[in-house]
């Protein structure tokens, strides 16, 4: 199972795809933007420096190729420090079902939200946090029986982060699995997502 998305190209970069110099700006914003989130949860006020990024960009690139389309990640093209969004496919265990039914109780605020690929799922805005340090974030969610695909957008601006909510939206939307199906000994059948 493979993801798959038709994401708007005078909106978003595609961090997936993108290899050596192309996108690397991008994807170093995205990662600095990460860090500092990170850092600021845990409690460290300083932000990140220039080589942790740098370093990390150069191998996000292949560690998500080597997924081969489990995981895809994009970063808002007038602003890569603005927001990230990350879409993956997972299978459906019996400990991940158990996990998601352990979730916190604002985990249970979530909306319905369909898409025309994957059908009913859910969506959950968390745009104020209670905590400060917690970056405002929305998660999409949809279950194929099999398998579990989410799709998780966060930025460090509490202001901002609605004003792209609508653009994540259509993101979520274009979502689709792709699978290859096996005739016989050595013939492959590649479904169209459509």
């Amino acid at each position: 199972m493979r993801l798959t998305a038709t994401a708007d190209d005078r909106l978003w970069v595609s961090v997936t795809g993108s290899v050596g110099l192309r996108g690397r700006r991008h994807r170093k914003a995205a990662i600095r933007m990460l860090l500092n989130i990170s850092r600021r949860q845990l409690g460290l006020e300083t932000p990140s420096g220039r080589f942790g990024p740098w370093l990390m960009s150069q191998f996000v690139p292949m560690i998500m190729r080597r997924m081969e389309g489990r995981i895809l990640a994009w970063v808002w093209r007038e602003d890569p420090e603005l927001l990230v969004a990350m879409a993956q496919v997972e299978e459906l265990t019996p400990q991940l079902r158990a996990a998601r039914a352990m979730m916190p109780m604002q985990y249970d605020d979530a909306e319905p939200f369909h898409s025309p690929h994957l059908g009913a799922g859910e969506r959950l805005v968390l745009d104020m946090p209670q905590r400060e340090n917690t970056p405002p974030m929305a998660t999409y969610s949809w279950e194929t029986g099999t398998h579990l695909v989410t799709l998780t957008a966060m930025s460090p601006d509490r202001t901002r982060f609605g004003t792209v909510l609508g653009a994540v939206d259509e993101l979520a939307r274009s979502l689709r699995l792709v699978d290859d199906v096996q005739l016989g000994e050595s013939n492959v059948l590649r479904l169209d997502p459509a």
